[in-house]
């Protein structure tokens, strides 16, 4: 699976970048049919603690799923949006089994 990673607002240093990407390529394990992934970092420029924003998009066949955090770290984000996410794909997954028995 391919993760594409990008840093709006900031320049995300190489560590940031191969955590979200490991994170990511865990979600391999609910979903077997993933096509690529999007991670999105953003800064908000707001006096507020959480004006880190994580995005991840995951497409698979027929849909994609994004989820969306608001957060005081990228790390926070990353972790909340991957655990989102592994719920989501594996209720895909059920409804695709569930089609294909009846």
């Amino acid at each position: 699976m391919k993760v594409f990673t990008q840093s709006v607002n900031f320049n995300a240093d190489s560590k940031l970048i191969s955590f979200a990407e490991k994170k990511v390529e865990t979600l391999v394990k609910f979903h077997d049919k993933i096509v690529d992934a999007e991670v999105f970092l953003k800064v908000q420029n707001t006096s507020d603690k959480e004006n880190k924003i994580t995005e991840v998009k995951i497409n698979i066949p027929g849909s994609e799923l994004i989820v969306k955090r608001e957060t005081k770290t990228f790390e926070e984000g990353i972790n909340s949006a991957v655990d989102n996410l592994k719920r989501q794909l594996k209720k895909s997954k059920e409804k695709l089994r569930d089609s294909l028995i009846s």
